[in-house]
């Protein structure tokens, strides 16, 4: 049970039975690699998960060095063709879906989340280049990338920036051309770069954005001057690049991850090539971040998740007092007390709702072509990254509860989860930016997302009427939809300056109602698949109690989180500086 981090049952079911993927890949290529997977992450990341968070990054003057066994576990990551699996065959991949990479992904996230930031980042860097770069480009930066041997970074904020991206400094400045495109110096600082320097890869492939602008000449105001390079630590000719790491962040969790503060161009000024064109590099970067978003949501699912296995284990086998009105005999595990098994039940309903959410999302990157998918996954990828951060933790949460005095010691995983799990909240824009994104960007400027998202709920409504125990369900469903429909349009029709005084309240009761959505979907197919044996029969039972339990104790929290909405409240918005002594 120590080693279990995601139930292989779970997956199957999201995976063929719900999320169709048999419909656009080879069930044996997928299942090999998920086998693969899983046994990498348990034989490979899981033995320095502790080892990894007490030997944290250290600075010497010949730069930043990590804990070995994770060079070592990224090597057969890399050996076993796993950085390139979702990439087409021309580019050297497999041409696995998104949805299988991320169900292969979520066994390492699990197993050790910091290790698996190094392949997540390179990864989606990889990606960005193939898409937006020049053949050049992509042969010299994006296939080292693709093969394991190099490794990427996003290099977004500043020190005095932080997620104002309006705001950054970086400067860069024309140098000429050369065979990989537009040549640049840059000058500035990045902070908070994950990976951005570490001692197991040949080489680190920094996105950089900066904005461009001779020498003397005053930056470009806004995100639309922000412009994307690409630079090396190393260059083409082996020589160093004019990158330094001015210090490390020392983090609560995530220790493995070393988490840098880049100066760049300190002497010469570092080398960059631009690509595209100026002025196009946040929308460039958006690809990235948006994977990111979708990787981070996952990562914390998955860290929640193993939270919920250890907790289950303790559970069965701590003997804890006795049931109520019993006052001798033997003791009982505490899974048999009510209370611990409420708390056993919101984790099952956080982390598989987190879970199938993150891999819903998934199945909507495949099937971008489908105008309808692009405009969900835009809509749902502010509660892909939000959701699943802000209820793993709970979840997380909840296992350190459960294992009493012990879950705070070291000698558990689960104070260790928390940890590790409490920078997701963060990471990839907070959950005020993505309530921000949500309302503002991806309901009231463009609502087509909205629309489909109706339409889908609509349809899953429809078939839990047929199903006698699922129908309250449905009707609850509906009318929480609607609330939350109604209350966009009333925010939308107020005052602009006042919008997003609670955006955060409506994302979290947008989020409960998604996933609550995402719950009825399952619950629906779980009472109509065909049991072959005691064992499946037990697990759609839990998926059916769990669904049950998100719509008795989850869904009803929304009413409060819209109460504070519809009647825009500005006791936090008019709060003057005066309150906070």
């Amino acid at each position: 049970m120590s080693h279990s981090l995601i139930v292989r049952q779970d997956i199957d079911f999201l995976l063929h039975d719900w999320l169709g993927l048999d419909d656009i890949a080879d069930r044996t290529t997928v299942d090999a690699v998920i086998d693969l997977s899983e046994k990498l992450a348990i034989d490979h990341f899981l033995p320095h998960y502790k080892q990894a968070d007490v030997e944290e990054p250290t600075l010497t003057a010949d730069g930043v060095h990590i804990c070995p066994p994770i060079g070592e576990a990224l090597k057969h990551y890399a050996d076993l063709g796993l950085f390139s699996a979702g990439f087409p065959e021309e580019l050297g991949g497999l041409g696995l879906p998104y949805l299988a990479c991320a169900a292969s992904f979520a066994y390492f996230a699990a197993a050790n989340l910091a290790t698996s930031a190094y392949p997540m980042l390179t990864v989606a860097n990889a990606r960005l280049i193939a898409t937006f770069g020049t053949q050049a480009q992509i042969r010299h930066f994006a296939i080292p990338q693709i093969e394991g041997r190099w490794f990427g970074t996003m290099c977004l904020s500043e020190p005095q920036a932080g997620s104002s991206l309006a705001d950054v400094r970086t400067r860069a400045e024309a140098d000429g051309q050369d065979d990989l495109g537009d040549r640049y110096r840059l000058v500035g600082n990045k902070m908070w770069i994950s990976g951005g320097d570490q001692d197991v890869s040949q080489n680190i492939v920094h996105l950089v954005l900066a904005k461009v602008a001779g020498r003397g000449e005053a930056l470009p105001v806004g995100t639309e001057g922000l412009s994307l390079f690409i630079v090396p630590k190393y260059l083409p000719d082996g020589t160093r690049n004019d990158i330094e790491v001015a210090g490390l962040n020392h983090k609560m969790g995530y220790r493995g991850t070393a988490n840098c503060l880049l100066n760049l161009g300190e002497t010469t000024g570092a080398i960059g090539w631009i690509v595209g064109q100026p002025g196009q590099g946040l929308r460039q970067m958006f690809q990235m971040m948006n994977e990111a978003r979708i990787s981070v949501g996952l990562g914390a699912a998955a860290v929640g998740y193993r939270g919920y296995r250890l907790s289950v284990a303790y559970a069965n086998e701590r003997l804890q007092g006795r049931p109520a009105g019993v006052r001798d005999g033997p003791q009982v595990p505490i899974s048999a007390h009510s209370d611990v098994r409420r708390m056993l039940l919101a984790q099952k309903a956080y982390v598989e709702g987190a879970l199938a959410l993150c891999l819903y999302s998934a199945r909507l990157v495949d099937d971008e072509s489908d105008a309808d998918s692009a405009s969900l996954l835009g809509l749902l990828t502010p509660i892909t990254k939000t959701w699943p951060s802000e209820y793993g933790l709970a979840a997380n949460d909840i296992a350190i509860q459960i294992h009493g005095g012990y879950g705070y010691t070291r000698d558990f995983d689960v104070e260790q989860l928390w940890r590790d799990n409490r920078l997701n909240p963060i990471h990839e824009g907070t959950t005020g930016i993505q309530a921000a994104d949500l309302l503002g960007r991806k309901i009231l400027r463009d609502g087509t997302g909205m629309i489909v998202l109706e339409a889908r709920i609509a349809t899953t409504v429809e078939r839990a009427a047929a199903v006698e125990d699922l129908a309250a369900h449905g009707v609850a469903l509906s009318a929480a939809w609607v609330r939350v429909r109604d209350i966009a349009a009333q925010l939308g029709a107020g005052d602009a300056g006042h919008l997003f005084d609670n955006a955060t309240p409506y994302l979290w009761a947008f989020g409960h109602v998604v996933v609550g959505w995402l719950w009825l979907d399952q619950a629906i197919l779980a009472s109509q698949k065909c049991t072959a044996s005691d064992a499946e029969a037990q697990f759609l039972a839990g998926k059916a109690r769990a669904a049950r339990f998100f719509f008795e104790c989850e869904l009803p929290k929304i009413d409060g989180w819209l109460a504070v909405v519809a009647s825009a409240s500005m006791v936090a918005a008019e709060a003057p500086p005066s309150t906070f002594q």
